[in-house]
């Protein structure tokens, strides 16, 4: 009898307590304005991509074989107007960075994070990365046409070839650098210690608990941190302007996979797409040939994120 009433008075409270609850007004307008802004950028969004795909319709719907194994042209009209060169150096060039980015960037993380004694050199070191991340992309041009191109400091330019697809790689590699320390590092921190003092408890040596448990639970954070690096440098066009990205016409066309032209002059997507864009002011049918580059862009980073995306849930499925 006594616990029933207990009960009673304690239903009746919490009762009391949620119609006596005051409503949080503040946070619903806060609410209210983040979904307000989420849905107009998707309207945004959505707006722009329907603008490009309705504009490239002539492209893209007729001639979607000839457009993508087709060349740099100067005029719209002509048949052989196409971007095959441009899919060449973009591809090219996020093979590059992967291939330097990816693994230096990392490594520099791991050393930073499990290996780096706590002191100011360090922190030193930490505070010129995250300055290095937000440098004008333009100020990594200048770089690369330095070192690279004109060979001014190292004679580099004999070994890439001055101008070419090696050397835009090379530049964007040390542009996307600091974004994969800093992303890899936050991956690592976010590790539980439970899993390191785990490993060491067993007798793992500080490279085996690093390889056995730090790296698989850390693979997702680092998946996305890079997927987030190779679509700036695949979108990037300045650097690739300083650097020699030819915006008229490029005579050679090689094929994807003929890695001696790695050291020829070249071009990617994101020259190919300012080019064109100029180009419609005295050629209106270049705003179609714009669009169609556009969307073949798109899809281009968007399978690059695919399989990004799956290797990160594949991880997060052996992490759980």
């Amino acid at each position: 009898m006594i616990s029933r009433l207990v009960d009673d008075r304690a239903r009746s409270a919490i009762a009391g307590s949620i119609r006596s609850r005051r409503v949080d007004v503040r946070g619903a307008l806060f609410r209210s304005l983040l979904q307000s802004a989420l849905v107009l950028t998707l309207l945004i969004l959505a707006v722009l991509l329907v603008s490009v795909f309705t504009d490239s319709w002539s492209q893209i719907s007729g001639r979607l074989g000839d457009f993508l194994s087709g060349t740099l042209r100067s005029r719209s009209s002509d048949g052989g107007l196409g971007v095959h060169q441009g899919i060449y150096g973009s591809l090219w060039i996020g093979v590059i960075v992967a291939v330097l980015a990816f693994p230096i960037g990392i490594g520099a993380a791991v050393y930073l994070e499990e290996y780096a004694p706590r002191n100011r050199f360090t922190s030193f070191i930490e505070v010129n990365i995250r300055n290095l991340a937000g440098v004008p992309s333009v100020v990594y041009g200048l770089l690369g046409l330095a070192i690279l191109v004109n060979g001014d400091i190292f004679g580099l330019d004999r070994l890439t070839g001055g101008r070419s697809t090696l050397s835009a790689g090379i530049t964007l590699a040390v542009l996307v650098l600091p974004i994969v320390i800093i992303t890899s590092g936050e991956a690592f921190r976010a590790v539980p210690n439970e899993l390191r003092e785990g490993a060491y408890g067993v007798g793992a040596t500080r490279w085996e608990m690093i390889r056995t448990q730090v790296l698989p639970y850390a693979a997702p954070g680092i998946l996305t941190g890079t997927l987030l690096s190779m679509a700036r440098a695949v979108g990037e066009a300045a650097p690739l302007i300083l650097v020699g990205a030819v915006t008229g016409r490029l005579g050679d066309n090689p094929a994807l996979l003929d890695l001696g032209a790695l050291a020829d002059r070249f071009t990617a997507l994101p020259i190919v797409i300012t080019s064109w864009t100029q180009q419609s002011g005295r050629d209106v049918g270049f705003a179609a040939a714009a669009a169609g580059a556009i969307v073949v862009l798109l899809v281009f980073v968007l399978i690059m994120n695919s399989a990004a995306i799956g290797l990160r849930n594949r991880f997060e499925k052996k992490r759980g």
